[in-house]
């Protein structure tokens, strides 16, 4: 969430972002509804002055031992205004944080103005394969090979949902294993297995709710949410904490499985495993001081990277525009990986930049040794990187014309040194 004080001096700052991001926030509304609520605070705060004035003469009038029955009926009275004012106030106060989390933070002058199609290719690593041969999509080599099993996935769960057999399962651990294995031992992180239901709070802090709601898989009689990411449980570790600054950057890993519901997702890009309400992700998420968090979203992105040149996959990295970016980001970049046989580029990472947004409604701070005061701190995180998509760009980047897939050579060692999954 933003910083009130902020949005009061930066009016035109905060409505000119709620314009790029293409927001229908009503700021002007909202501002009504924070002047208001501060009158009312204003007399509240003079009237309580004023019976503590009161108070004062009572216990002067009790010394004098002189009547003292006027001022304590003032006092009685100025009291019943001041709790009709408090009324007044917890209705305003209410509707005005519900408001304030609805605001969007504001994005990083560095983003492209506009929609997704505003959105910016910066980068690209690796050249598309050329193949002489007739290619299957990821749905016809998966259910040839007998590696990932659709129909008795819907069978057990419903659509959207996805079960790997044999090779695919050992496929999808392998991969599993490769991303934590990377990024604990030569990026740094620090690997963690969270919980993966978590509650109310851990998704306000994050940014999920109230504004994602539809797309979360709820438990409702434990007030429990489902995981959609493990920036979820990984952020919220820190929640109401204070770092020590010399304890920054602090760095976490995590592989979960991520739940969503994908609420009015639909079409072609929802075959076979293109969108799925449960996929594996390897998540890594940053606590950084905020004068670093730019260069520390750079060695994030990097680390993402570094996970596809390995695999030898060819990939885009996208500068996100502001009317494409979350809710809570403040830059972002996505990495997308194509895939010859949908011939399509699919996003595998989101690697983004909260700044101290999250920070803010988790109440995540270190302690600043020039100031000695307690500032936020800023989140980041990124795919390091997701599945299924990526299982889709392997299955069809490296598929052979008799069907087989070969088996990428960082990944050879999670199968014995085996070489290829043939039917």
């Amino acid at each position: 969430m933003l910083d009130i004080k902020s949005i009061r001096q930066n009016t035109d700052l905060v409505r000119k972002a709620l314009n790029d991001r293409n927001s229908n926030f009503n700021l002007d509304e909202f501002l009504q509804i924070d002047e208001s609520r501060r009158k009312i605070l204003g007399k509240i705060e003079n009237l309580k002055a004023k019976q503590n004035k009161i108070d004062d003469e009572v216990k002067l009038l009790l010394r004098e031992k002189k009547d003292f029955k006027s001022k304590i009926e003032e006092s009685k009275n100025i009291k019943r205004e001041i709790v009709s004012y408090e009324d007044v106030f917890q209705d305003l106060n209410v509707n005005f944080m519900k408001e304030s989390y609805k605001i969007p933070n504001i994005p990083h002058s560095s983003l492209p103005i506009g929609d997704i199609s505003n959105n910016k290719v910066i980068k690209e690593s690796g050249s598309k394969k050329e193949f002489n041969f007739k290619l299957l999509d990821h749905i016809s080599l998966a259910e040839n090979l007998d590696i990932v099993d659709f129909k008795r996935a819907v069978k057990v769960s419903g659509s959207n949902f996805v079960m790997f057999k044999g090779a695919g399962a050992q496929l999808e651990r392998a991969l599993i294993n490769f991303m934590l294995d990377l990024h604990t031992n030569e990026h740094n992180y620090l690997e963690i297995l969270p919980p993966k239901l978590v509650n109310r709070d851990s998704m306000f802090s994050t940014g999920q709710l109230p504004n994602l709601e539809d797309d979360m898989y709820a438990v409702k009689d434990d007030g429990l949410y489902l995981i959609p990411t493990a920036e979820v449980p990984v952020t919220n570790i820190h929640r109401n904490e204070i770092f020590n600054e010399d304890d920054l950057p602090r760095c976490y890993v995590a592989y979960t499985p991520c739940f969503r519901r994908e609420a009015g997702s639909y079409g072609k890009e929802t075959r076979g495993l293109m969108r799925v309400h449960e996929f594996d992700k390897v998540e890594m998420v940053k606590f950084v001081k905020p004068e670093d968090s730019y260069q520390e979203l750079e060695k994030l992105l990097s680390n993402a990277c570094k996970v596809l040149d390995l695999l030898e996959l060819p990939y885009r990295i996208v500068l996100l525009a502001t009317g494409d970016i979350s809710f809570a980001a403040a830059k972002c970049y996505d990495i997308e990986l194509y895939s010859p046989g949908v011939d399509m580029w699919l996003e595998v990472s989101s690697c983004s930049n909260f700044e101290d947004f999250q920070a803010r409604r988790g109440a995540i701070k270190y302690k600043n040794k020039k100031t000695g005061k307690n500032d936020y701190v800023h989140t980041l995180n990124g795919s390091g990187v997701a599945l299924a998509r990526l299982f889709i760009s392997i299955l069809e980047t490296y598929q052979q014309e008799d069907g087989s897939v070969v088996i990428p050579k960082v990944l050879r060692r999670y199968f014995n040194g085996r070489e290829s999954i043939k039917k």
